[in-house]
């Protein structure tokens, strides 16, 4: 299963390089980081869980 999620912040700061993890029922089974673009595709097995996305904000950067 494919997962495409595009991110955008509305406050303007960039996720650019920040870590990215995809859960399924609070496990991680996928990470990366977030491109320039935003746009982040995840290749996940099929299963049962509710999905869920983690991104870690400590490192934004203010436009």
């Amino acid at each position: 299963m494919n997962i495409r999620i595009k991110l955008e912040l509305a406050s303007g700061q960039s996720m650019e390089g920040m870590p990215l993890e995809l859960l399924q029922g609070g496990k991680v089974i996928g990470r990366t980081k977030v491109p320039a673009q935003g746009l982040v595709t995840f290749e996940a097995p099929s299963g049962t869980g509710q999905l869920a996305v983690r991104v870690d904000r400590s490192g934004a950067k203010t436009a």
